[in-house]
């Protein structure tokens, strides 16, 4: 016989010893919590970063069959849920934090889903006394969802030995220890930063239990993001431009300062920006929809990062 319990579908059948055995519908239980939903969404606006994804799964896995768990009166304590995301710019550590409050609203494990992102400018203050309330202020905001914290590392900067994130530090530990069922911090930065920020504060490396690394994007997976961004943009490249395209990436990913899919949205606003400008020189002329919309190769190939190759080849042949 089927019955509902604490909202979880659930399934009486007789146990060895002739009693009842509860047994729990994992896949109800699956489509109730709609983190499908959350797990498709993820899987749609990130191309690659399979590994990424995967722990997402796993973690996601994981907070489910703890509720279940949980529902049978089974406890292994509370999981922990701080996290450390750690890999370049632009490989969307953000997008991925935004995603994991979803999963976590939806699963009862923080009243609101949200996000709330920092740096250490928004915890640490530039006088005595001004440090704690800003951080308890951030941390109010943040408290029922998700606090992400961007570059943590610089809230450690043992060389100042007037510096107050230290006090700012103190004040994270704290709470994430005393109300880590209210609130879940996630770390982010360069990865070698990061595990120096954690092997100075030992106390917040053993609050945080998931460590996550976040490659960078191959060129394919870049030209394949430019695609997403341009169709949501209402953009298109023409056949000789999108071949054009994938040749400054793999160009620019060479050059410094590179920051993955953050360098390609910029490179896509400055060839909107050549467009737009190419048209304008146009005025007097009428212009038809697939104008307004289309991308040219000779948009793209006005950047910098081709007049610098060329620059450089012709001072190789002087």
């Amino acid at each position: 016989m089927d019955t509902i319990t604490n909202g979880q579908a659930r399934r009486d059948d007789p146990s060895p010893q002739g009693g009842p055995a509860p047994q729990l519908d994992l896949d109800a239980v699956f489509r109730e919590s709609n983190i499908g939903a959350v797990l498709d969404k993820l899987e749609r606006e990130l191309i690659g970063l399979e590994p990424v994804k995967s722990r997402i799964r796993d973690i996601a896995a994981l907070l489910l069959v703890d509720k279940l768990r949980h529902s049978l009166g089974l406890s292994a304590g509370a999981p922990s849920l701080h996290m450390s995301f750690t890999g370049n710019p632009g490989t969307g550590k953000t997008t991925v934090a935004l995603r994991m409050a979803e999963i976590l609203h939806r699963l009862g494990y923080v009243r609101k889903g949200h996000l709330i992102a920092v740096t250490r400018d928004d915890l640490v203050g530039q006088y005595i006394g001004h440090t704690a309330p800003k951080t308890r202020e951030v941390l109010k905001r943040a408290m029922g969802g998700v606090l992400f914290i961007d570059e943590a590392y610089y809230l450690y900067r043992p060389e100042n030995e007037r510096d107050y994130g230290q006090e700012a530090i103190e004040i994270l530990l704290q709470v994430m220890e005393n109300q880590r069922e209210d609130l879940v911090v996630i770390f982010a930065g360069y990865k070698d930063r990061m595990d120096t920020f954690f092997r100075s504060n030992p106390g917040m490396s053993s609050r945080v239990a998931h460590h996550i690394d976040f490659p960078d994007y191959t060129p394919a997976e870049l030209h394949s993001i430019a695609g997403l961004m341009l169709e949501q943009m209402q953009y298109q490249l023409d056949s000789e431009a999108d071949t054009t395209l994938l040749e400054y990436i793999e160009r620019r990913i060479k050059q410094p300062h590179f920051a993955n899919a953050r360098s390609v949205r910029n490179a896509l606003d400055r060839a909107r920006l050549r467009q737009a400008s190419r048209l304008f020189e146009r005025r007097g002329g009428l212009l038809s929809k697939e104008d307004l919309v289309t991308i040219k190769a000779a948009d793209i190939r006005a950047s910098r990062v081709f007049a610098a190759e060329k620059s450089a080849g012709q001072a190789e042949n002087q």
